[in-house]
Parts: structure tokens; sequence; C-alpha cells
């Protein structure tokens, strides 16, 4: 017998625990355990957003009424029927909030393989593909908290950045980020802050609690706390990058900046309950939702798919030495283990409990 977490998705703070008959194993089938997984605002994301981006195809729970919320981490084969794929290989990739999963590899090769469950097809290739621990270049084994927290929430950071340089800025001065302090959010201000000749500031916007260590960062070249933002957000040409999904946010900074603002690019909801939708009084554009598939897929069309990987190893590389300084560290990991420790996190996490230096790792 299996266990997963499973949420309504028409009120994802309704979860319970499924049991699945485990079954035997169909021909060219695996069985993965689930070692360890992340569980971040970026699942709160997912949840979010399940329905109208495809996140509960990937692990469906024959419930219309409930799905389950896929997560980063590492895997283990504990019984395989594929050809090429053996018992005992290590998998990082996307596994559903559960002890163990079966998937359907195709395309196997010595990097790892892609599910091709049926379910599963269609959906954008980047959440479908397992990399071979033992075949990958920037595998860490004493990082692999790290790597499930960071690697999906920096990759999308690394595009998102690709996407503002790729379009000039927006013909903007600065780039504003709300919930600064989230994990994505200060690593597209890392990937902005590291390029050279771009003469554009990058601007945080953060809660009063989490300025000081959204400010210590190092990242941002300004902080400005939400009840500042009427007051205090610079009024020159901004392009507005929303990780808080808050009406109210997004308001504040549609009347400070008026006709200076560019481009309002939604990426991500840590305010998951906020008032959804766009005031029609709002003055500036629209919001247009981010979509880091489809950057990649324009950058792996232009670069090769070795190419991009090997721009985002470089920078996850960088990334990683003041994630992992011993001294005043970006990210601390907390373990946890049990349905209980899920719970909490999860609750925590909808609550906006989980302080920003704070990185959580479970298993069921």
């Amino acid at each position: 017998m299996a266990i997963r977490f499973d949420v309504r998705r028409d009120d994802i703070r309704q979860g319970r625990w499924a049991t699945i008959e485990a079954g035997e194993l169909d021909a060219g089938a695996v069985r993965v355990r689930i070692d360890l997984f992340a569980l971040t605002a970026n699942n709160i994301t997912y949840a979010t957003f399940g329905d109208a981006l495809g996140y509960w195809q990937h692990f469906p729970t024959g419930d219309a009424e409930t799905g389950a919320i896929p997560t980063w981490g590492f895997g283990t084969v504990i019984e395989s029927r594929c050809d090429g794929v053996d018992v005992g290989q290590r998998f990082y990739g996307y596994f559903p909030i559960a002890d163990e999963v079966v998937l359907y590899p195709q395309d196997v090769s010595t990097a790892g393989f892609a599910d091709g469950a049926e379910h599963r097809r269609g959906l954008p290739p980047v959440y479908a593909h397992y990399d071979l621990c033992t075949s990958d270049a920037s595998y860490v084994a004493e990082r692999e908290p790290q790597q499930a927290l960071l690697r999906p929430l920096f990759s999308t950071a690394f595009l998102l950045d690709d996407f503002l340089y790729d379009n000039g800025y927006f013909g903007a001065q600065a780039v504003v980020l709300s919930s600064a302090s989230s994990k994505t959010a200060y690593g597209t201000a890392f990937c902005l802050s590291r390029r050279q000749g771009d003469d554009v500031e990058v601007i945080g916007l953060t809660s009063p609690a989490n300025a000081d260590f959204t400010r210590s960062l190092g990242c941002y070249d300004e902080v400005v706390t939400y009840d500042r933002i009427d007051a205090a957000l610079p009024e020159n040409p901004s392009v507005y990058v929303d990780f808080s999904g808050s009406s109210p946010v997004r308001a504040a900074v549609h009347r400070r900046l008026g006709d200076q603002l560019t481009y309002d690019c939604a990426v991500g909801v840590t305010h998951w309950d906020a008032e959804a939708g766009r005031d029609a009084e709002l003055p500036g554009p629209a919001p247009v939702l981010f979509f880091a598939p489809d950057q990649a897929a324009k950058r792996a069309e232009e670069l090769g798919t070795a190419g991009l990987r090997e721009r985002l190893a470089t920078a996850w590389t960088a990334f990683m030495e003041p994630v992992t300084r011993a001294e005043d560290p970006w990210l601390s990991v907390v373990a946890g283990q049990g349905r209980s420790a899920v719970e909490d996190c999860y609750t925590a996490l909808l609550d906006g409990r989980v302080p920003a230096r704070e990185g959580h790792v479970l298993s069921v």
C-alpha cells in the first residue's frame, strides 16, 4: 500500500491522506520510493494554478474534486520492469507528496528518462524528465536538500531573468519584484544583479518583517516595504514582476507608477488567498502570466538543449555560493519526516508562517 497527500481543488486548505493499492507493475513501468521532496510557496502556486496550467494532470487522484500537488525531489527505484532503468538508481525530478510513485520511462538514456504515462502527454516536457543523479554534472549528494528546494525555483528565476533581458526589460530602467524575500524572487534578483552593462535597477518589495533579511541578501539595489510603496517606490519606467499574487500590492504599484509601468509580469502567488483579478480602473498594463517552459523552449531552440543546460548550470553554481556559505548562508535547511511534519509545513506555508531564510525538505 502507498500513501499520498491529496487536496481539494476548490479549497486547497482541505487535505487528506489517500491510500493507494500498490498492485503489480505493468511491463515497462518502474516503482520509485520518494526519499526527499521540497515543500515551498512554489507548491502553493502549483495548487492555485492546478487547473489553469495542468499541474493536477501529472499525478491524477482518480477523483475530479481532488488533486495531488507536485513537488521536486529525489527518489530511488525499488522495482523495475523497464530495460535500462535499474533497481537502486536514484533520480531527481517531479513527484507527488507520497511515499512512492509508479512511472513509465521512455527515451531512456545515460542521463535519465521521461515519464511516458498517458496522462502526462502534452504537458511541458521539463516537468516529466527524471535526471539520473550519477550522470548529472551539477549533482552533489550533500546538497540534495538545496537542489530540491532551489533548483526548480532557480530555473524559473534564470528563465525569467533571460525573458526580461530578451525583451530589453520592456524599455524599463528598473525591475520591481514583489515577495522579494521569496526564493524565486531573490534568485531572479541574483541573476539580474550579475548582468554587467545593463543599467537596470533591481528593487525588492517585501513586508516590514522581512525587510532586514531582504537587504542582507545584497542582490537588491533598493528594498521598499509594502506599506511604503505609495511614497518610496521610485517613479521611473519600471517592469513589475509579481511573485505575490496580491491584488492590493499590485494596485499600489500600478497607482504609484501609472504610465511609468511598462510591463506587469505575473509569476507566482505567495499571497495565495489574496483577492484574485485586476481592478479595471488601475492605470498601466494588464498582468501577463509568465510560463517558464515557454521561455525554456524558445531558448532551447536557439541554443540547443545542451547549450541552455550549460548556461543554467553555470548560473546555478554561482548561486550556490551565497546559498551554502558557512557564514550567514541565504538558506537554512529544515528537515521533517512523517505525515504530521508534512501537514504542519503545508499549513505554515498557506498561513505565510515559514521564515524567509528557511527551506523545508520532507519525506512521508
